[in-house]
């Protein structure tokens, strides 16, 4: 996240972000530490934006990037890209996609949804010890990259160094995580041996036994639109009554599992569980929900 904003956004540039959760608003506060002049279009946590709604903001605001976050985190819902992407391309602006808890659990196309710089991280869809953050960058984003007058502000993500190593002189710039990338290799060879759309399949599978165990228990998604729900970050209210710390803890020590609670707005009001790489699986979706049906009533 950081290394796409300190590379794409300058001072003094334009940058929106639309925001609906925590890591969106992150994505802002980074580009105001960039000196870019940042305007937040926000939503309500859990929601998310219409291409008519992006295009309104972008057509008066003009900015020169794009920001937002298509898995976020913080609430289980997912964002279309091409409801922002198709309005930020026609002004002529850069784009800029957190894919951080999509990549390697569902669909990401980023040609053909218009997105010219992502980022995500090696330890939720890949299923990898965390340490490593892919990143990609359109040709367009290259050439901007390219053309840039003031240096990046951060040495060590400094994407035109980096450039520099991969496409010319190789000149020393870091010294590499070698055993991540080693991980990560093993990773993509299981993801390439399963295939990307059967495991992309299991994680919808699993998501969908995982939702209907969890309405069959009288409990409630937070995202209600099951279209707009990340198959494989699932959110689920706190029933009334219930405090999530309590339930969070009981599962640790009664099952040995952990889940995510709420965070600024939804702190005590959600939990946060992720069903993802190996773990997501019908019977494991079965066995958790039994499991938080224990730690929550009896």
């Amino acid at each position: 996240m950081e290394s796409a904003l300190a590379n794409f956004v300058e001072p003094g540039q334009k940058l929106v972000v639309f925001s609906a959760g925590l890591f969106g608003d992150r994505m802002a506060e980074m580009g105001r530490r960039q000196g870019a002049n940042v305007f937040v279009c926000h939503k309500p946590w859990g929601e998310v934006f219409t291409e008519a709604q992006a295009r309104e903001v972008l057509e008066r605001e003009m900015p020169n990037v794009v920001a937002f976050v298509h898995a976020e985190t913080s609430t289980g819902a997912l964002q279309d890209p091409k409801a922002i992407t198709a309005a930020a391309r026609d002004c002529g602006a850069l784009t800029i996609m957190d894919c951080v808890t999509s990549l390697g659990a569902i669909p990401i196309d980023l040609d053909a949804s218009g997105v010219d710089v992502a980022f995500s991280c090696s330890q939720k869809g890949l299923s990898c010890p965390p340490s490593l953050s892919p990143i990609t960058a359109s040709p367009a984003a290259v050439e901007k990259l390219r053309a840039r007058k003031t240096a990046c502000p951060i040495w060590y993500l400094d994407l035109k160094l980096i450039l520099d190593y991969y496409e010319g002189s190789h000149r020393y710039h870091h010294t590499a995580p070698v055993s991540a990338f080693y991980a990560l290799r093993e990773s993509l060879a299981s993801i390439r041996e399963e295939g990307a759309e059967n495991r992309f399949a299991r994680h919808r599978r699993a998501h969908q036994e995982f939702v209907r165990r969890i309405e069959a228990v009288n409990l409630s998604m937070f995202v209600p639109e099951p279209e707009r729900r990340i198959a494989n970050l699932n959110t689920v209210q706190v029933p009334e009554g219930v405090k999530d710390a309590n339930t969070r803890k009981r599962l640790i020590d009664e099952f040995g599992i952990e889940i995510g609670g709420g965070f600024g707005p939804l702190a005590g009001k959600i939990f946060r569980i992720g069903l993802m790489g190996p773990l997501a699986t019908e019977d494991n979706a079965t066995m958790f929900v039994g499991a938080l049906v224990h730690c929550l009533w009896e």
